[in-house]
């Protein structure tokens, strides 16, 4: 008798809609003439004083080129995985975990917003919603399917690294996939944070029935 084969593609269908988000929205942006969608939809730190907050989000899914959009798309796949399973794939987890992903997204565009305050240049992607789910996937690592201690090896090892890639990329001034655009490292480091904090308030949210 045959045994039963483990799926061989089992992501939690929230970090699938996730990416389908990310790589199907920049599918449309495609269509769509750059010079309208981006001033529009990006993030610029001067936005913050011209009352476009909503740029904070919409950005998130707004794109560079396809590199761009697909590496983004991925990593929301590989890291958002084991977050998603811990928030559970009912609708309160679902939502627990798109409120989470668009809050350390949301931060990071802010951080990088006023790190550089009132500067008119875009900030586009999901970088720094990725950078979130990358934290929280840390720390479920470090407590093998819930949050870990901050100062678990696993944690540790993967800030550390975050910090490391960031300030190469600081100094370089660009990242594989950017197209050549500048890359908003300052913002990565604030998605990290915000998911290495937040992650486990979402998760009691997603079990009390409190995001719904």
């Amino acid at each position: 008798m045959d045994e039963p084969r483990e799926p061989m593609f089992n992501a939690p269908w929230p970090a699938v809609a996730m990416t389908a988000a990310i790589i199907g929205g920049f599918g449309l942006q495609s269509f769509l003439p750059p010079e309208q969608i981006l001033p529009t939809y990006g993030f610029s730190p001067a936005s913050l004083n011209d009352g476009r907050g909503f740029t904070l989000i919409t950005a998130l899914f707004v794109h560079g080129g396809w590199a761009h959009a697909l590496m983004n798309g991925a990593g929301a796949l590989a890291f958002g995985t084991p977050v998603a399973r811990y928030y559970g794939v009912r609708v309160t987890g679902a939502l627990a975990f798109l409120i989470f992903y668009l809050v350390c997204g949301a931060l990071a565009n802010l951080g990088y917003g006023l790190v550089h305050a009132g500067e008119p240049h875009l900030l586009v992607g999901a970088s720094g919603a990725v950078a979130g789910l990358m934290a929280a996937a840390a720390r479920m690592i470090a407590g093998k399917g819930v949050p870990g201690p901050y100062l678990s090896p696993a944690v540790v090892g993967m800030t550390a690294a975050w910090v490391v890639v960031n300030l190469l990329i600081a100094v370089v001034g660009f990242a594989p996939g950017a197209g050549g655009m500048p890359v908003a490292w300052e913002a990565h480091l604030f998605g990290y944070a915000a998911g290495l904090v937040l992650v486990t308030p979402f998760g009691w949210l997603s079990r009390r029935g409190v995001v719904d």
